[in-house]
């Protein structure tokens, strides 16, 4: 207590009450009474803000980064190649002698399996195609994709990964999301909030589609909780690439009702509603550049003649052709600055998913491989060319694997207790087979992973910390990888 403090008849200290509220002491300051006092009111707390952000650019400068980056990355952008359904994983890159040694017999397992069959009167089911040892590494990869077996050196696999639900919605979810339950953003989302675009023209974050929603709907590429501006941009395959991206009025009179929108919208909102509208006005405005954007990165009509039969993109069918388009737009979108490009698969027949085949698998499967194998390569190699896979991520990967057991002789149920994906360029070790499922193909025996522990490895890769990529939600700050995920450092080079 200072000499200067009141004090009152009994020699104790004079408390100050606040009269319209009598009995209780007066707060010495509240924020509002805070920011009122001071000369420069919210625009203080906004210099803070800015400083906070200036200070947080600084830090990641001295990283050796960019800012919005935590340490140095060694990417800058990814392309999320969706294998929707489920492509069998010991018939593509995890070959299993045992299984095809054993193939008719009965099927009989000690391990607990989360497949979707897992009952009786089930029998061993060998590979449908031959494997054979790629490229100078010596990658295992089946005669079902020949041109993904030429860049063999180039792909990091990895044959552990584990799922939660042999479930197609909720694995999808959980893939894109880290999620199986939905209502979360995507991973393409949180990357795009956490390092945004390099091109303000362009949106950071861009779903190919094939003409077909995914189990799980378009929550699979939602923003979720994060500003509506980091969900996914549709650019369709056939047709107009984006609806109305044709202006219907000169650039001068969008401006002004831009402006207006701006002025109207923000004027009348209450400050819970501010930041939606923000964003819906961001989102407009991002729409409007496009309009001048979107068209020349779409139109491939300049391509070189050896460029588009790399592609694919005068094969056969329209699946073919259009799978073909898509996988090229992806490198000139990535070329062009946008973060995260995903590219979805066409549904080709009456089924639940592309690659969903509990029977006519030596059909369907072969389908699917002849529309997606060329292309997928061809952007690996394109990239490679052009000096961009080593800053940009490649993730081939479905939801989940199928089960190395069948009721029939020509069809695979779910399986998520070991499947495969790979990931190529962006500093990861191609030619490497990572992790390993028993000799069956039934479970993830040698270093078992989880899709928060890719997730993690690709943020890290982006020079991003997994756990610190968060946003304030529900009373928590929420995170990609929830309390889950490891960067797993042995996938690098």
């Amino acid at each position: 207590m200072s000499n200067d403090t009141p004090l009152d008849a009994g020699g104790r200290e004079r408390v100050t009450r606040d009269p319209r509220c009598p009995g209780f002491a007066a707060p010495p300051l509240s924020r509002r009474g805070l920011l009122e006092a001071t000369g420069l009111g919210f625009g203080w707390a906004a210099f803070g803000a800015l400083a906070q952000a200036a200070g947080s650019a600084d830090a990641a400068s001295a990283a050796g980064g960019p800012a919005g980056t935590h340490f140095f990355p060694r990417a800058k952008r990814v392309i999320f190649l969706f294998m929707d359904g489920g492509v069998s994983h010991v018939d593509t890159f995890d070959p299993k002698p045992e299984l095809d040694a054993r193939s008719g017999a009965p099927a009989e397992w000690k391990r607990d399996d989360r497949s979707q069959s897992a009952g009786h009167n089930r029998k061993w089911l060998g590979s449908l195609w031959p494997f054979s040892r790629r490229g100078a590494s010596g990658l295992w990869v089946s005669d079902l994709f020949p041109h993904q077996a030429a860049i063999a050196d180039d792909l990091c696999v990895v044959r552990s990964l584990v799922g939660e639900s042999p479930l197609h919605g909720a694995q999808n979810l959980l893939l894109h999301t880290g999620r199986s339950i939905g209502a979360a953003p995507s991973i393409g989302a949180w990357i795009n909030y956490g390092l945004g675009t390099e091109n303000d023209n362009l949106p950071g974050y861009v779903l190919l589609n094939n003409d077909w929603v995914p189990n799980g709907g378009f929550q699979n590429f939602a923003s979720g909780f994060l500003p509506a501006t980091c969900q996914a941009t549709t650019v369709r395959a056939k047709g107009p690439p984006v609806d109305n991206i044709l202006a219907a009025d000169p650039q001068e009179v969008q401006r002004v009702k831009l402006a207006f929108l701006r002025e109207q919208g923000l004027a009348a909102a209450a400050p819970a509603d501010a930041l939606a509208i923000e964003a819906a006005i961001r989102t407009f405005e991002t729409a409007a550049r496009m309009q001048t954007t979107i068209p020349d990165v779409c139109d491939v009509a300049d391509e070189t003649e050896a460029t588009r039969r790399l592609y694919g993109l005068d094969r056969g069918t329209d699946h073919e052709k259009f799978y073909s388009l898509q996988c090229l737009r992806a490198r000139k979108l990535v070329e062009a600055g946008v973060r995260f490009v995903e590219v979805t698969c066409p549904l080709t027949h009456a089924n639940n998913a592309p690659w969903d085949q509990h029977g006519g698998m030596r059909k369907y499967h072969a389908e699917n491989a002849l529309i997606t194998d060329q292309p997928v390569a061809a952007l690996v190699t394109d990239l490679k060319q052009r000096g961009l896979l080593d800053e940009t991520i490649v993730l081939w990967a479905g939801e989940m694997g199928r089960t190395p057991h069948s009721s029939g002789t020509d069809g695979r149920d779910h399986h998520v207790s070991g499947y495969t994906v790979w990931l190529a360029g962006g500093g990861f070790r191609g030619g490497l087979a990572y992790g390993a499922t028993d000799e069956m193909g039934m479970a993830a025996v040698e270093h078992p992973l989880d899709i928060h522990d890719i997730h993690a490895t690709i943020l890290h890769a982006l020079g991003v910390d997994h756990t610190r990529l968060t946003f304030r939600f529900g009373g928590r700050d929420v995170r990609l990888t929830d309390v889950k995920g490891r960067v797993i450092g042995d996938l690098f080079a």
